[in-house]
């Protein structure tokens, strides 16, 4: 990669770059399983998201540039722990990088960012979210020294549950 990357915080000029980006996140995650069917407001709705993210003084939106181009994004918060020490995480709950920007190092240079500042606005500790399919966002994660803590289960209301 390149030195001309540049990671920021994102500005409300980003707002649609961002908003396209996150659309193909959804669309990523779709591809990992199929309970992770995208919503018809898909648009709406990732539109509304970003725009609270970009205002809320509890979301941390970062972009990556490369030569002007937004190649890749992140969105966390600090969230309450309740019965945990430490009692404030820093969640990633977004990060993605352009297909063509992959494996050069940029989503390791978000995450650290990201780390840093959430780690200034009192995160103990950082943990990230994304689907329990998705083997190269587990395999990156687990490189940068994440392990696993918490397991969600799903299954379809429409399903027997087994007794």
């Amino acid at each position: 990669m390149s030195t001309d990357l540049r990671v920021r915080v994102a500005e409300a000029r980003d707002r649609e770059k961002i908003i396209d980006l996150m659309i193909r996140a959804k669309r990523l995650n779709e591809e990992f399983d199929p309970l992770l069917r995208l919503s018809p407001t898909l648009q709406e709705t990732v539109t509304s998201y970003v725009e609270e993210s970009l205002t809320s003084p509890n979301s941390l939106l970062l972009v990556a540039e490369h030569g002007g181009r937004l190649v890749g994004v992140l969105k966390a918060e600090v969230v309450d722990r309740v019965f945990y020490d430490p009692p404030l995480e820093g969640l990633i709950r977004e990060l993605y990088i352009l297909p063509e920007y992959r494996r050069k190092g940029v989503a390791k240079i978000l995450v650290t960012e990201a780390s840093k500042i959430l780690q200034g606005r009192g995160a103990g500790l950082i943990t990230a979210e994304f689907p329990s399919l998705h083997k190269i966002a587990m395999e990156f994660y687990e490189k940068m020294g994440f392990r696993p803590v918490f397991s969600k289960y799903a299954i379809e209301i429409d399903k027997t549950i087994e007794e």
